[in-house]
C-alpha cells in the first residue's frame, strides 16, 4: 500500500485546517493546491465539511491568505527554489 502523502504545510485557525500541498510533473514544474476545511462535532464525534457559516468566513479568509504567503515564501528573488511565472502560479524546480 502507498504511503499518504503530506502536505507541505498545513495549519489551524479554530474549526479551520488548511493544507498546502506541493504537487510535482514530471517536467519538474512545481504547484501547490491548498485545501481547507471546517471541524465540528456530532454526537460526540469530530467530523469536517468543506462548507462553512457565516462567522466561518473571515477565518476561512485569513486562513487563505497565510496559505497564499506561505506559498510565495517558498520562491525566492529569482522565482526559484522552484522558478515562478506568478501571473500563472507556477513554479519550477530549480537545478
Amino acid at each position: 500500500m502507498a504511503e499518504a502523502k503530506k502536505p507541505a504545510h498545513d495549519f489551524r485557525l479554530g474549526p479551520i485546517y488548511t493544507a498546502i500541498w506541493r504537487n510535482l510533473k514530471p517536467d519538474d514544474e512545481v504547484w501547490f493546491n491548498v485545501t481547507i476545511t471546517r471541524s465540528f462535532q456530532v454526537n460526540g464525534g469530530w467530523r469536517e465539511t468543506t462548507t462553512f457559516r457565516r462567522d466561518d468566513l473571515p477565518i476561512a479568509a485569513k486562513a487563505l491568505d497565510m496559505a497564499y504567503a506561505w506559498i510565495w515564501s517558498q520562491y525566492d528573488d529569482q522565482q526559484t527554489p522552484t522558478s515562478a511565472t506568478p501571473t500563472q502560479n507556477r513554479v519550477r524546480r530549480s537545478a
